[in-house]
Order: C-alpha cells, then structure tokens, then sequence
C-alpha cells in the first residue's frame, strides 16, 4: 500500500545504542512480522569517539556493528520487506553507505536503495557561527562557546524527523542518519506511512512517545525492570515492538516466544527514563505532553497506548558538543577482610596523603568503596563486616603529568598498606583525555538538512 494508505504498521527497535546485543536486531527480522526497524547507536559520547576516528581515517565515523547486522539479515530483510532506519552513519554517512552497499555485494543482493540524511554535523561551521553572534550557550551553565572553541571535538544537531521520512517518501528500503533524536526512528516510518502532517501535533506526539518507549531496547521488555524476578526467559529476552494505528494510538509488544515481559509497568517505567518536564517533552518535531498518556493492558506482552496530546515545536534545535576537558585516571585494588571496608579507608587516606605530601593536589577527585557504596552512596548505610570491598579512585586535572603521577601511587598500597590487599593488575593506570558535553540551542534557520538516495550499482 502507498504512503498515507495503511491502517496499521509494525515497529520494532533491535538497538538501544552502540554495544547493544548483536543478535536482537537479527531476531526482530527473522522471528516475526515487522515492516520498520529502527536501530539507535548515538550517545553524545559516541559522537566525539567517531570523530576522532574520521580524523584518523576519512573513511571511518560510523556504526560499523551496523554493516556486520546489515550482512548477517540483508536477504531475509529483502524477502519479508522489512526497510530499516538507523542513526548508524554518525559522522560519516556516505562512508557507512559504501560499506553497506559492499556488505550487499558480499550477501548477493543485487538491488538495494539506500537514503541518507545529513546537516546534523557543523563542527566545521562553529568558528563561522561564533564570528555572525551565534555563541551556542551553555544551557547547563550559560558560558559562551568561545569559553572552549578551541578545544571542541564534535557538534552535532539533533535533526527533525522530516530528512528520514523525506528519504522513506523516495522509496530508501535503509535510511542511514546522523545525530536525529532517539524517538525519531520510530516517528518517521509513521510519517511515512500514515501521510501525518507536519503540524498534526497528536500525532506527532503519539509517534514520539512510540519511540521513546522503545528506543531502549529491551528496557521496556523486562530489561532493567524494578520487579526483575517476574521476568522470564532472560536468555532469549524479546525486544519491542510497536502495532501502530494511523490515529496514533499504538500497542507495545514483542514478538512471540521471545522472553521478557511487557505490561504496563515495563512501559511506565521506561516512560519516565530521561523524560524531564512531563508536561513538555521537547523534540525538533513537537512537544508531548506525558501526562496524557494513557496505558491499559491489552492481552499477554500487550499495552495499548492512547490519548496522547502534543503542542506545537520550538524555534530551536538542540546542539549537542563534545570538548577536551583535561585528563583523568582510574586505580582499583581489592582488600579482603577481615575489617575490609576499614584498611580500604586506610588505604585511601594514605593515598591521597602521600600525594599530598609529594605536592600534588588535583581539580577533581573521587574515592569510591565498591561493594559498600559506590551506587547508594548517602542512602544506604555501611555494612561494616564486608568480607571484600573494591577501592577504586579516580582524578581529574588539567595536567597530564599530575593525573600519571597519581598512577604511580597504587601498587605501592599493596605492601605499604594494611594487610589484605590485592587485585592490582594490568599496569600502572595511565591519563586519558576527559571529554567534557556542552548542549547549546540553534535556531532552526541555521540548519539546512541534506538528504539522498542512491542504488547498489
């Protein structure tokens, strides 16, 4: 059926970021009926990591767990019809399109048409932007990038849903992104086939809110669940699905004999994952209200999702940047009892200590007593007779000799310390650069996106 014609469509989201499962996405392909699948590999870290590796090679910046996927399930995706939308290109989605284009060849798919969206990288257009008055405040802080432009790694605009759905519209069987928002992936392939427009603000809404809940992954399936012990079958843990009515209203799901769990509480909880103001969940495209949501049970591993109320967009994008930040280090060594938790303070004081004394004093420190603390620190108490505790301690300075001087400190607590103490391995802990984040807004006039379609040949 053409865009704007169908009465249902299913969803699925195999990716709640890079590093996730390797097997899910193939699963939500192989194991059941599915005409979208999203696959979300971004964080803001993930940004400048990829930047740094197209500095070192024009032809790297993107997913490359992706290209592995897109082999592995690119004859099966074919047959069943199933077309893909994926933020895998990062910051470089012509070199991630050659490279699915070859992984085609190597699966013997002859005809692939692959669409990309570009316009979210202005790394190169900052010193421009600064030099027009375009300063790209700290929304943390208020400081002007002109406090760290010299020091910047990565820019990345948080593009509308529009580039993809524009590439579906062209007839993309893959449509390959940059940094767009997580809920976008799932937003656009109902754009596109719904015929919503682009100030149908329910709608909009209800798309968002489809994504948000999915764009984790298995996290609304059972993963990360608060009652972790009603959950199923961990070993084969199916990821989401969305069955998409052309009103908006959807039901969460997963393919059948998968495991998990999907009932209203799995749901719920992943709603109020990095959710915000409730009442004003901002994205490019519109602005939800998750207030209005309601949820009901709709069958075994079935939540229907309903009366979503959305407003109109803002006047910005958000830019999220990654900078150079100093340097900072981590040390661990076990101590094991009896009275562990009391030599590993022992053992910190004396560290930090000795540095002290050889006259080295940092800007950031942390001193963490894993098995004790270092999750619940100030909100459970301390069990003094644990029988082993992890000291791990950490720095963060300016300075790259300062942060190796620290390394040098840690073995030497192994016998210079109290007794009990042991795990020290794999060398002296060494500085590695700290990336600091800075999310600026950016008129949306400033932002021109770039999309484009293209063959195997």
């Amino acid at each position: 059926m053409s865009a704007g014609k169908k009465k249902m469509i299913r969803i699925g989201n195999g990716q709640g970021f890079w590093g996730d499962s390797v097997d899910a996405p193939v699963s939500m392909v192989e194991d059941g009926p599915l005409d979208f699948l999203g696959l979300d590999y971004l964080a803001e870290v993930t940004m400048s990591i990829m930047q740094k590796l197209k500095g070192r090679n024009p032809q790297a910046g993107y997913a490359t767990d992706f290209i592995e996927f897109m082999e592995r399930v690119l004859p099966t995706m074919k047959k069943k019809g199933v077309r893909i939308v994926a933020n895998a290109g990062g910051v470089n989605q012509e070199a991630c399109r050659q490279a699915l284009f070859a992984a085609a060849r190597n699966a013997r798919v002859k005809k692939l048409r692959v669409g990309t969206v570009g316009g979210d990288d202005i790394l190169d257009r900052l010193p421009s932007l600064v030099k027009k008055g375009v300063l790209l405040y700290n929304m943390d802080d208020g400081r002007p990038l002109t406090d760290i432009l010299d020091r910047v790694l990565s820019a990345n605009v948080y593009l509308p849903t529009q580039g993809m759905v524009q590439a579906l519209d062209d007839g993309a069987e893959v449509v390959l992104t940059g940094r767009c928002t997580d809920p976008g992936l799932t937003l656009a392939p109902m754009v596109h086939a719904f015929g919503w427009a682009w100030d149908d603000w329910d709608r909009l809404a209800a798309g968002t809110v489809a994504g948000h809940i999915i764009e984790c992954g298995a996290q609304c399936t059972g993963g990360n669940f608060s009652r972790w012990w009603e959950v199923k079958g961990w070993d084969r843990i199916g990821y989401p699905l969305v069955e998409v009515d052309a009103d908006g209203s959807f039901v969460v799901t997963k393919h059948a004999g998968t495991g998990g769990l999907v009932t209203v509480d799995t749901v719920a909880e992943q709603l109020v994952y990095e959710m915000g103001n409730p009442r004003a969940y901002i994205t490019p495209d519109v602005v939800a209200d998750f207030t209005s949501i309601k949820l009901t049970a709709a069958g075994r591993n079935r939540v229907r999702v309903s009366g979503i109320k959305g407003a109109p967009a803002t006047d910005s994008y958000k830019v999220s940047m990654s900078y150079r930040d100093g340097y900072k280090s981590t040390g661990q060594l076990t101590i094991s009892g009896p009275d562990a938790l009391a030599k590993a303070k022992i053992c910190a004081r004396a560290l930090w200590g000795r540095l002290k004394r050889a006259g080295f004093t940092y800007e950031g420190t942390r001193t963490e007593y894993v098995g004790v603390n270092s999750c619940h620190e100030g909100i459970v108490g301390e069990a003094m007779e644990t029988p082993e505790v992890v000291l791990r301690v950490s720095v963060k300075d300016p300075d790259r000799n300062k942060v190796n001087r620290f390394g040098r400190e840690i073995a030497p607590l192994v016998t210079s310390g109290p007794p009990g103490v042991t795990g020290f391995a794999g060398g002296r802990p060494k500085a590695t650069e700290a990336i600091g984040f800075w999310p600026a807004l950016i008129p949306k006039d400033l932002i021109q996106l770039d999309v484009r379609t293209e063959d195997l040949s």
